[in-house]
């Protein structure tokens, strides 16, 4: 009998320590971030001096000396986006391989493991102090980069073509309803209106989305640094909006032609995917709230599952006795 109740007692200390590490875990996570701090964190990570109005360090950024594959140099070592790619990948993305590879790390995938709270104190140099940028922004800026990396990259190498680049099962007919509407003002119903210069090339918005549509999207969605570019995200627009005004950028002048279905055929009716961040208070309260029911729901599967072993130990001791 001695045993058995020594069995119970290690078990209810098992149930306790179980709960307690849920509960601390729902805190680690802290309150989803507003809308506005991930835009501002998605600025920050195309071109933190553009979107702070300062200028960039000089030289090179520290760790960019480890590799020797990508060979720009100055301001552009400083950004997020050639480190880690549009696409967030890294060397595991479409920064794999071309004059942009780096060998630098997924952080997408990183962050999706990390607290906020672990991303800034990474950002700070805590693992590598090379890597510290609290030399250059505010806490505020690293907890709002913080913010974006852990709930507002969004993973599209499902829907583009890693070969063509371009978009699978785009809905043409949305996407220039979008761009007629919002991006035309500026960029003209051509996408001529504004010359790009990249590297000494010309490029027209055309170019940008089937040269760079991972630079497309993220731009799209959270707008350029140092601009006032509307920002699909502010108003509304799904991922798959996104994805839709790409399609129809990468059939403008100096892009290429259509390779998803025409407007108005059977399979380009809109697909209104789920995923990416909240895109408003309300959505956001919702995101919160099954977060924390998502949490104990888990806590309880698990302790029922314990428990059952509980019992079944009981149960087996009982029968020995």
């Amino acid at each position: 009998m001695k045993l058995l109740s020594k069995a119970r007692l290690l078990l209810l200390t098992g149930l306790i320590v179980t709960g307690l590490a849920f509960a601390a875990r729902a805190r680690a996570q802290g309150p989803i971030p507003s809308g506005a701090d991930i835009v501002q964190g998605a600025l920050l990570y195309d071109n933190w001096p553009a979107a702070l109005g300062v200028q960039p360090p000089a030289g090179n950024m520290p760790i960019w000396d480890r590799q020797t594959t990508d060979t720009r140099s100055g301001a552009d070592t400083w950004r997020c986006s050639e480190c880690h790619g549009w696409d967030y990948r890294g060397a595991q993305g479409a920064y794999k391989t071309g004059s942009h590879f780096t060998g630098f790390p997924d952080v997408m995938t990183l962050a999706s493991g990390m607290t906020v709270d672990q991303i800034v104190a990474h950002l700070k140099g805590s693992d590598d102090p090379a890597h510290d940028f609290s030399k250059y922004m505010p806490d505020t800026s690293l907890t709002q980069l913080a913010d974006f990396l852990k709930y507002g990259t969004i993973d599209d190498s499902h829907t583009i073509d890693p070969v063509s680049l371009k978009v699978k099962d785009g809905n043409l007919q949305n996407g220039q309803k979008l761009y007629t509407s919002v991006c035309a003002t500026c960029h003209g119903t051509d996408g001529e209106k504004i010359v790009f210069r990249s590297e000494g090339v010309t490029q027209f918005l055309g170019t940008l989305a089937v040269s760079d549509p991972w630079q497309f999207l993220h731009r799209t969605r959270f707008g350029t640094a140092g601009t006032n570019m509307p920002v699909g995200y502010e108003l509304g627009w799904t991922v798959a909006d996104g994805r839709d005004i790409l399609a129809y950028a990468q059939t403008l002048p100096a892009g290429a032609p259509a390779a998803t279905s025409a407007p108005g055929s059977a399979s380009s009716a809109p697909s209104r995917l789920l995923g990416g961040p909240a895109t408003n208070l309300l959505t956001g309260i919702l995101t919160g709230i099954g977060a924390f029911l998502g949490t104990i729901f888990g806590a309880l599967v698990f302790i029922l599952i314990l428990l059952g072993l509980a019992t079944l130990v009981v149960v087996l001791f009982r029968k020995r006795t």
